[in-house]
């Protein structure tokens, strides 16, 4: 059993979408970070950045105490590695899988989060930060439709926990302000993962945990200008 702290946000999304492939229990502990709860002393204890999603593996491979994990891309690998599903085993299959991963994790992910920052949270417009990240999200796109031009999927042939990854990150491409007919390759690509069951039924689990949109005017408060007093850290 994997107990997964989760929230509907794309990170979240990446755990649920695995979890469901795999078919591996797993129990959903919500962590509303609209009204702080990803602060609390005892989810900090096993997400010290205080970010979802965090996981409790109830079940290590090592057969020792239960094991917990922050940061998707470290869940993803991890669970991965258990399972012996979705990442190749072989030397040059996994590199492509993980520098793929690491592309969503270091450019896609966050680059793509300021887009959403500077367009639609920020008290009021910043041209120049709305352009920055708005251009920088289309070259994201268009790395990504290069890719795939040639290839099912993002590592290849296969589906991987590359492709889940970056999946959740584009399906607010609106919001982003990109257009997926821009990009035919990548379109076709994301339609196939949304089709796939386990896309529809870990987007039905976030549906049932959270109708409400991420970011309300009351949450940003909580969510943006936390400092390092708001963990108790200094």
């Amino acid at each position: 059993m994997i107990d997964l702290y989760y929230w509907t946000t794309p990170n979240g999304h990446k755990v649920t979408m695995f979890l469901e492939e795999a078919g591996i229990a797993y129990n959903i502990i919500p962590v509303h970070i609209g009204k702080g709860e990803q602060f609390k002393p005892e989810f900090l204890a096993i997400a010290p950045n205080n970010r979802i999603p965090a996981i409790v593996d109830q079940a290590p491979e090592d057969g020792g105490a239960p094991l917990s994990l922050f940061e998707s891309g470290a869940i993803l690998q991890y669970l991965a590695e258990k399972s012996g599903q979705f990442l190749p085993a072989d030397v040059r299959g996994r590199a492509e899988v993980m520098q793929w991963l690491f592309w969503q994790m270091g450019g896609l992910g966050p680059m793509a989060g300021q887009n959403h920052h500077f367009v639609q949270y920020a008290p009021e417009p910043i041209e120049y930060a709305i352009t920055r990240y708005v251009n920088e999200t289309n070259r994201l796109y268009g790395v990504l439709n290069k890719r795939l031009a040639d290839r099912a999927f993002v590592a290849g042939d296969t589906y991987t926990i590359a492709d889940m990854a970056i999946y959740p990150w584009i399906v607010p491409h609106a919001r982003q302000r990109q257009k997926l007919e821009d990009f035919p390759h990548l379109a076709r690509w994301f339609a196939a993962i949304a089709a796939r069951p386990a896309t529809v039924c870990a987007y039905a689990r976030a549906a049932e945990i959270n109708e409400q949109p991420t970011v309300s005017g009351d949450a940003k408060s909580v969510l943006f200008g936390q400092t390092a007093k708001t963990i108790g850290a200094v």
